[in-house]
Formats: C-alpha cells, sequence, structure tokens
C-alpha cells in the first residue's frame, strides 16, 4: 500500500528536499551537513510514515492526528536545524543593514526609543503576549475541529499555516539576522524591568530557540497573522476577538521585547499578505500531484 499524501504533507516534503540540497551546497564550508541530511531524510520518512498510517486506517481520526503530530514536530525540529544550515551558507549576518533601514524610517532606533515605555507590568504583559504565539495556532486547531464539518477546514488552515511558516524559514536563509537584543545592546541604557518569573520565561525561549538567525521577518508576526486571518475567513467571531488583542499585543512585543526591528515586523506582515495570496493556488497546485488524486474517494469520509 502506497501513502495518500495530502497537500501540506507534500508541502513539507518539497521543503524537506529544498533544505537538503541546501545542506549538500553547504557541504565544503558546513561540517555539519552530513547531520543535516541525515535528519531531513529522517523526517521526511516521518511524514511518510505518519501519511501511510493515515492511508491503512482511512477515516479514522487517530491517522488525521498522527500526521498533525509529525508534522508539528517536523516544523519544531526544521526550525532548531536552520542554525547550523545557514552558518555553513553565510559568513556573516545582514543586521547592520536591518538596523539601517529603521533608522532610516524612524530617525532613531525604535528598541532604544521605546525604553521611555519600559516599566515591570507593561513588559510582563507583552511578555505574556509574545508567548500566546505558542497557543494560538493549537487554539484554532481545536476551535476548526470541533466544528460540524470536520477536518476539511482545519486542513486548509493548516496549509497556509505551514506555507507561511516555510516562507518565513526561506526568510532566515536568505536574510539571517539575529536581531536588536544582541546588536544593539551596547546603546541600551536599561534593561527591561522584568519580575523573576518573566525572567526565567525568557531564559526558557532562550535556551529552547537553538537557531538565533531568525529575526527576519518576524515569524511570529506573520504566523500569528495568517491564523488571526482564518479565524476572521472561517466567521469564527469569538476567536477572532480573543485574538485580536493578543496578535497585537504579540507584535508589538517583538520590538518592545528586543526582538526583532521594526522592519522585520513589516516583512513579517508582507508574508502574510503574500501567504494569503499564494496559498489557494499552491494548495491546488499541490491536490493534483501523484499520490493525492487516490484521496479524493475518501475525502468525505475524513470529513465526516
Amino acid at each position: 500500500m502506497h501513502p495518500v499524501l495530502k497537500p501540506s504533507d507534500l508541502l513539507t516534503l518539497s521543503f524537506l528536499a529544498l533544505l537538503s540540497c541546501l545542506a549538500v551546497f553547504s557541504s565544503p564550508e558546513n561540517p555539519s551537513w552530513a547531520g543535516l541530511l541525515a535528519t531531513y531524510a529522517a523526517l521526511a520518512v516521518t511524514i511518510l510514515g505518519a501519511a501511510l498510517y493515515r492511508t491503512r486506517v482511512g477515516p479514522s481520526k487517530k491517522g488525521f492526528h498522527l500526521s498533525v503530530v509529525a508534522t508539528v514536530i517536523t516544523v519544531i525540529i526544521i526550525f532548531n536545524s536552520l542554525g547550523a544550515l545557514i552558518a555553513g551558507i553565510h559568513t556573516t549576518t545582514f543586521d547592520s543593514h536591518l538596523i539601517a533601514i529603521d533608522h532610516a524610517i524612524f530617525g532613531v532606533h525604535p528598541t532604544v526609543w521605546l525604553e521611555r515605555l519600559i516599566n515591570p507590568l507593561l513588559t510582563g504583559l507583552l511578555q505574556f503576549a509574545y508567548i500566546s504565539y505558542y497557543f494560538i495556532f493549537p487554539l484554532l486547531s481545536l476551535v476548526l475541529i470541533a466544528r460540524g464539518d470536520g477536518f476539511r477546514k482545519f486542513e486548509e488552515a493548516l496549509f497556509g499555516i505551514l506555507l507561511c511558516f516555510y516562507l518565513t524559514y526561506v526568510g532566515y536563509l536568505l536574510v539571517p539576522a539575529i536581531g536588536p537584543r544582541f546588536t544593539l545592546s551596547h546603546l541600551q541604557t536599561g534593561d527591561l524591568q522584568v519580575y523573576s518569573f518573566i525572567e526565567t520565561i525568557q531564559n526558557a525561549l532562550n535556551s529552547l530557540e537553538k537557531n538565533k538567525t531568525d529575526a527576519f521577518p518576524s515569524g511570529h508576526t506573520a504566523v500569528s497573522l495568517i491564523t488571526l486571518y482564518y479565524a476572521w475567513k472561517e466567521r469564527e467571531k469569538i476567536l477572532f476577538a480573543v485574538l485580536i488583542p493578543l496578535v497585537t499585543g504579540l507584535i508589538i512585543s517583538t520590538v518592545y521585547l528586543r526582538y526583532h526591528y521594526v522592519i522585520d515586523v513589516i516583512a513579517g506582515i508582507a508574508l502574510t499578505c503574500l501567504t494569503i495570496v499564494l496559498a489557494p493556488g499552491v494548495r491546488r497546485l499541490l491536490s493534483t500531484a501523484p499520490g493525492h488524486l487516490r484521496d479524493a474517494g475518501t475525502s468525505r469520509q475524513d470529513n465526516s
């Protein structure tokens, strides 16, 4: 039995193929290339294995959930692998250019200017808004899956959000940058006045983030906005109303907390718009790919 591949599977496998090519390309300068290649191969096998299981169990929800879990894990591992891949492709970062763009737009360094607004309460609120990023998509998933039309709408949203992730990763590969918390620290005259438990959260996030060259574009901005878009598109009015202040605070926090330059946020917004435009066409294209056609007869069952 051959696995029936959904558009999200094909999208992930295509991106893994691209990363594998880049790993081989960087091999003369990248001692990690073989490990990266093995990682991407293992992730591809995981996606195919989950698709095969989903194919065997037919409309069972267990197969669908396994595929979603495999995809989420793949996205996380890809992100953590990008630091080593980028180091083999680029010898420097583009922070100086991004700093110059921000300064040309505003006449100041935004993270330095924002020091006048710093207070512990605001920092705490914005830090929680920042980490809400990790819960926004799961919340949308639960709401869409619980609807009467089953998994179909969720799969559409999943594809768009995956595309947004992968386009963001392409941005990291093309324009690696580490962000103002590192590059402009010598200009900051004060800290963010965080409570001890907020500092613990920040340290935990920093330790879990294996790829530090992830400033441009702002993935937090792009992915949270595309999730908000799908909440609006699917007419989830309550969820949309809940997400509006969270996403707004999250976007502000990316600069206030010194994770991103403003140009990163602007690029993240533009990337969301690009994803909205591209996602339907790319999904249709992958829906006609060999392997997906066999799924047509079972789609109604999967959505029941």
